[in-house]
């Protein structure tokens, strides 16, 4: 191989090299405004911090008793449910529902048999919550 060729091939390698590092910085950039803009996006709603609530925010106890009788309408509904059957049914994650259902055990008007995944939802009668 002549010199020129091979200087001509060292120019070319160069070029790439150079090419390459650059799209790796474009992409890295990138990558990082995104990451940036995920982590304010965040920020904004609330509290960021790992395990709490998405929109990080106290729910108003009026909302809290209105989610109370939608869930006790549904558990009238459909006795003996769980409480994902019934947070679909309502188009609620059924997260949101865990206070209001122990709202209605503790009123007496509800009643949850089994455990975890397993625990189903019944409503009380009227002359089983007035003894309790």
């Amino acid at each position: 191989m002549s010199t020129a060729k091979v200087g001509d091939l060292e120019i070319q390698v160069e070029e790439l090299v150079r090419e390459h590092i650059a799209a790796i910085r474009r992409a890295a950039t990138a990558a990082v405004e995104r990451a940036f803009e995920r982590a304010a996006g965040r920020r904004e709603g609330g509290r960021s911090a790992p395990g709490t609530r998405g929109s990080g925010r106290r729910r108003a106890p009026d909302e809290l008793v209105a989610l109370g009788e939608r869930l006790y309408a549904a558990i009238c509904a459909r006795p003996g449910a769980a409480m994902s059957t019934l947070a679909s049914q309502m188009g609620v994650p059924g997260r949101e529902l865990n206070r209001p259902a122990t709202q209605l055990r503790q009123a007496g008007r509800v009643r949850s048999v089994g455990q975890r995944q397993a625990t189903r939802y019944f409503p009380m009668s009227a002359k089983t919550a007035t003894r309790s």
